[in-house]
């Protein structure tokens, strides 16, 4: 579904002359068609979303770097690409369904420390991918554990 909507949205964003979005939709598909060619296999939603959460990650750390270096021009594309990827994501979490989630993998993994994150991380991550930051989740997950 996703590829799919892809195709449709760079063929929308080539009759319409828009060259910047079709250049990142472009972007978009040469990255899950190299996931696909490295690892033999047609990638499904689930995993075109952890392609595109990754290029996400990417831009954002990118986007930061540029600020700091006093690049607006450079920070302004990687905003502008944040935001061609981000259309394609899942609605994001709320922080109170984040907690719940939360609450319900330590609960059903039956975690007691810090030795059992693995285990709750392995639970959220389908869960959770492209729909709130995993690197925040993990922390949170690291202080429920750790208290």
């Amino acid at each position: 579904m996703l590829k799919q909507r892809l195709q449709a949205d760079m063929k929308a964003a080539m009759k319409s002359g828009d060259k910047a979005r079709l250049g990142v939709i472009r972007l978009i598909n040469a990255a899950i068609k190299q996931r696909e060619v490295d690892e033999r296999t047609e990638l499904d939603d689930a995993q075109c979303l952890a392609v595109l959460d990754k290029m996400l990650k990417q831009r954002r750390d990118s986007m930061q770097q540029y600020l700091e270096a006093g690049r607006q021009e450079l920070a302004e594309q990687e905003r502008f690409e944040i935001e061609v990827c981000q259309a394609y994501m899942p609605t994001a979490l709320g922080d109170d369904e984040i907690a719940q989630l939360i609450d319900a993998a330590i609960a059903e993994t039956g975690a007691e420390g810090m030795k059992d994150m693995g285990k709750v991380m392995g639970l959220l991550k389908p869960k959770l991918q492209g729909r709130a930051d995993m690197t925040a989740v993990s922390a949170e997950v690291k202080t429920r554990l750790s208290g």
